[in-house]
């Protein structure tokens, strides 16, 4: 059924909306965020630490905060001491994955899993889980859906309509003219990649306490850097990453109903999410245009 189908894809397009949501405020101050896979892995153990010690929202709340750190570290390297900003985004990715296995052994025992965690009670939406096409679109929702999803409109909003967005978006096109007229550049980056964080965060958290019921090592599968890759076909804006954290999302639930066959290997089929991204990205990046100073790192002269 193309409702199943399409609640599907929403359900896996979730953790890649909201890590794209966090790299259009990193990226729209001028700070690229390679880091992203490496905040989510973060998030997705720690928010199943939470979730098993004290419940979902306590690892939501530990899963952003860990998270946050890390983002932190990259700010911190990138912003203030102008270290190549991919260079420190990988090495924060290898002390994610790294620091994940150390603390999982040390906690459960197990390297690579934790125990099963309880998520949120899923909710549906009243009135509308009476009609038939739509009820697996609006039935069985984590709560987390329903926020990712508002969380769209709430950052168009941010960066397009208030003060604050509007300096931001400014540091990350001219920072030696925001930083003339008085903007504190540095404050703005800081920001950018912090919220940059959270985000990374709640999406790691989905998948190990609302997606699979616990943390299993390598569970991001690339997609911090999916979610970086639906940042650019969306042109930089929320709006364009969500339409394509949705189009990635409907590539990997299909393939989870291509039935395995002999002629296909089931191999090729889970390439389908991977490789539609590299074709949509072949199209799309001479036409899209990033922020002036994305990824230059600023240094203020000293009159």
């Amino acid at each position: 059924m193309v409702s199943e189908l399409l609640a599907s894809a929403i359900r896996m397009g979730l953790p890649v909306l909201l890590a794209a949501l966090g790299a259009v405020y990193s990226e729209r101050s001028g700070v690229v965020n390679i880091g992203l896979e490496g905040m989510m892995i973060t998030g997705s153990f720690w928010g199943a630490v939470g979730a098993y010690y004290a419940g979902p929202l306590a690892g939501m709340a530990l899963a952003v905060a860990a998270s946050v750190l890390m983002a932190l570290v990259h700010a911190v390297v990138s912003v203030t001491f102008r270290v190549d900003q991919i260079v420190s985004g990988v090495a924060l990715n290898i002390l994610a994955y790294g620091a994940a296995r150390f603390s999982s052994i040390a906690l459960f025992q197990k390297a690579t899993m934790s125990p099963h965690v309880q998520g949120f009670t899923p909710i549906s939406v009243p009135g509308l889980d009476q009609v038939p096409w739509l009820k697996p679109l609006v039935t069985n929702l984590s709560p987390l859906v329903v926020v990712g999803f508002l969380l769209v409109p709430l950052s168009y909003w941010v960066i397009e309509k208030t003060v604050f967005g509007l300096r931001l978006r400014a540091v990350g096109e001219n920072p030696l003219a925001a930083d003339t007229l008085g903007l504190k550049v540095f404050h703005l980056r800081y920001a950018g990649v912090l919220l940059s964080g959270v985000l990374a965060g709640l999406a790691g958290a989905y998948l190990s306490v609302e997606h699979t019921g616990m943390y299993v090592e390598g569970m991001t599968q690339g997609k911090g850097y999916i979610a970086l890759a639906a940042m650019i076909f969306g042109n930089w804006s929320p709006v364009g990453a969500m339409g394509a954290a949705l189009l990635f999302g409907f590539a990997e639930s299909l393939s989870f109903r291509v039935v395995e066959s002999a002629v296909v290997p089931y191999q090729f089929i889970k390439m389908i999410p991977y490789a539609l991204t590299l074709v949509v990205l072949a199209g799309v990046l001479k036409r899209t245009r990033p922020p002036a100073a994305d990824g230059i790192p600023y240094e203020r002269e000293e009159a």
